[in-house]
């Protein structure tokens, strides 16, 4: 063989090929994973939309109500802006915080500043998490402060109105949910009203539930934050457990709703469990 000729090169190998695909398949999957949890999903609410029935409540008529909770503001962003404008949007008689407004830094003013994009024609009612009692905002100071940004701060009590002639009334229970608390706040509700209570945990003394009360709103678990299907949540807070997210039935079959929340806690990060802004329309038993 002429030593000037080369051999033809040969084919690349079929099984480095494979493992460089491969490879580069699951770094970008990765990527994706990442990017959705860490930056997409977190800034993506979702509406979920419950439709319930109630005796209370008259035939051709109804009450919707929208539901926020755990909003943990770190500063007050474009993403809150646009889920003031999806509420707006929804034209919801009233509106309900169920805890935990702020994070780490105590920025009580961003939560002022997205509270104020807020308006109900009927109001907007709160109650305190766990992050209020932990950031030592709590009470009367934070009453006062939100009374600034035209939010009702419940601290175990009773608020009564009335929306297209059904009458409403709006329990807020206090973190933490004592069982006294929960027996006051049923003693004051009104069988012939719509009773709606609001607790930011959604694991208190269902036992003492005495069929008074129409709905029960919470938040708290964030929905887990990081889900993977068929799998249980890896963390839930204290006072969660057994509930994780959506609609359940608790003591005499009454209704308990546990929102997903908007904000994210411990780590900034959401994973198949997007933020949640709830609307919930409650109108007439039908035959």
């Amino acid at each position: 063989m002429n030593s000037s000729e080369s051999n033809p090169p040969s084919p690349a190998n079929p099984a480095v090929s494979r493992r460089t695909f491969l490879a580069s398949g699951s770094f970008c999957a990765g990527a994706l994973v990442v990017g959705k949890g860490l930056w997409h999903e977190p800034r993506t609410a979702k509406l979920e939309h419950l439709h319930l029935a109630s005796a209370k409540i008259a035939a051709s008529r109804q009450v919707r109500v929208v539901q926020l909770s755990d909003l943990h503001i770190r500063h007050f962003s474009s993403f809150h802006l646009s889920v003031a404008r999806l509420i707006e949007r929804l034209s919801p008689d009233l509106i309900l915080l169920t805890g935990d407004y702020v994070d780490r830094e105590r920025n009580l003013s961003a939560v002022g500043e997205f509270l104020s994009h807020l308006s109900a024609p009927h109001g907007i009612y709160a109650v305190q998490g766990n992050w209020e009692y932990w950031a030592r905002i709590e009470g009367e100071s934070l009453r006062q402060a939100f009374a600034r940004w035209g939010v009702t701060l419940l601290i175990n009590e009773r608020f009564d109105l009335r929306i297209r002639n059904t009458p409403v009334s709006i329990l807020g229970l206090d973190y933490p949910s004592a069982a006294d608390a929960l027996k006051k706040l049923q003693r004051q509700a009104d069988p012939a009203r719509l009773n709606l209570l609001l607790s930011h945990v959604p694991a208190f003394n269902h036992e003492l539930l005495d069929g008074r009360l129409d709905l029960l709103l919470a938040g708290h678990t964030h929905g887990g934050q990081v889900r993977l299907p068929g799998v249980t949540p890896f963390y839930l807070p204290r006072f969660s457990e057994p509930f994780v997210s959506g609609l359940y039935q608790v003591g005499p079959g009454t209704p308990l709703y546990v929102n997903r929340g908007l904000g994210t806690s411990l780590l900034p990060v959401r994973f198949l469990c997007p933020p949640e802004v709830t609307l919930f329309t409650l109108g007439a038993k039908t035959a």
